[in-house]
């Protein structure tokens, strides 16, 4: 899965922030459902727009984040 077919940040749209293509849906919305325990089902019935492999595609972005950027863990 090439997470870049469905994930694009314009300046003039939502400031900039990664959404998913043709919507105004951030990919940190999807990240943060399912962090909170949401299901791919429940996003797609909450968020009708949502593209079908929205949620492969914002969990591929969200692990070359994880590689490409050190983030400071507290014990």
């Amino acid at each position: 899965m090439r997470w870049q077919d469905y994930i694009v940040s314009t300046p003039d749209t939502l400031h900039g922030a990664p959404r998913f293509r043709d919507t105004r849906i951030p990919v940190s919305l999807v990240l943060d459902n399912l962090a909170a325990g949401a299901t791919a089902e429940e996003l797609h019935n909450d968020y009708p727009t949502l593209p079908p492999d929205a949620v492969r595609a914002a969990l591929a972005y969200a692990a070359d984040l994880a590689r490409d950027r050190i983030v400071p863990l507290t014990a």
